[in-house]
């Protein structure tokens, strides 16, 4: 029993590291925008779709299909600020079913194109198992991982140490107070949307090389981005990287436990007692960054 829960908790956390890179491009442009993306996850199966499009017919590791996924996704991103932007009245409840309608579009057009099958890479290198003392894991889950890090990593310097990433903390904070400052909010939200869609992209090759994907993958991955976002309490990245491995966690042992069908609940109920005994999520306002 104790080495089925070291495993679990194992599995959790690597699976928790892809899922914070999913939560924060959600997380991104609700902070630059104050609108929740309900198409983010959308976003990402394309970007997993792409890398499977890319093995299948080259036969190429899935990581080279990062140049392709982040133009695709980027393009998408892109067209759905557009659409977003053009929103002037009760712009959050209005983008809400926007960017929902959207995400059931892009669902039936993946669905139309790749059918309904699941879809997981055939590279032997990346389901290799690898032993790491008492627990193991897949090769492409390790690495997705690490990726994941370093990605939040570079995100974070982003948001701290660049111009535009100062930007899209000063709109975030105060929209009006940013424009007298000089700073264009138009610019920053599009440049937002389009960091959101690379980590999107990232995120969702990663996710291909892991684990298995299917059209109705992506507005579980909103559903997890949005709980994650929650736990950590919006602009937390640390908070975001520490929310979704709780969330890996106990999605892990909830199946090691118990069954695989009560996993989405247990990501549900961790939801609800986070949001009625910390509503502003596991750190607090004051422990927020970027």
């Amino acid at each position: 029993m104790t080495e089925l829960i070291l495993q679990a908790l194992f599995s959790g956390v690597l699976i928790g590291g892809v899922y914070a890179l999913v939560a924060l491009g959600l997380a991104l442009a609700f902070g630059a925008m104050r609108i929740i993306n309900l198409a983010h996850g959308e976003l990402v199966l394309l970007a997993a779709y792409m890398a499977y499009l890319v093995e299948s017919r080259t036969g190429l590791d899935p990581y080279f299909a990062i140049p392709l996924a982040l133009v695709v996704v980027g393009a998408a991103s892109w067209a759905l600020f557009l659409l977003v932007d053009k929103i002037q009245d009760h712009r959050e409840l209005n983008s809400l079913i926007l960017t929902f309608a959207i995400g059931i579009i892009l669902t039936n057009a993946i669905l139309l194109i790749f059918a309904s099958d699941m879809r997981t890479t055939s590279s032997p290198a990346l389901q290799d198992a690898v032993s790491l003392g008492d627990v193991f894991a897949m090769r492409g889950e390790i690495i997705a991982f690490v990726l994941s890090v370093v990605l939040m990593g570079v995100l974070w310097w982003w948001l701290k140490s660049s111009w535009y990433g100062r930007a899209v903390r000063a709109v975030s904070s105060n929209r009006n107070a940013a424009r007298l400052m000089g700073i264009n909010p138009a610019r920053i939200e599009t440049v937002s949307f389009l960091v959101a869609g690379a980590l999107a992209a990232f995120a969702g090759v990663a996710l291909y090389t892991m684990s298995v994907v299917q059209p109705a993958t992506g507005h579980a991955l909103t559903v997890k981005a949005f709980i994650i976002t929650v736990l950590a309490g919006v602009g937390s990245i640390p908070g975001v990287f520490l929310g979704a491995v709780l969330l890996g966690v106990t999605e892990a042992l909830t199946v090691t436990l118990a069954s695989s069908a009560l996993q989405e609940l247990a990501g549900m109920v961790l939801f609800l007692l986070v949001l009625f005994l910390l509503p502003n999520g596991l750190f607090g306002a004051r422990a927020r960054r970027g």
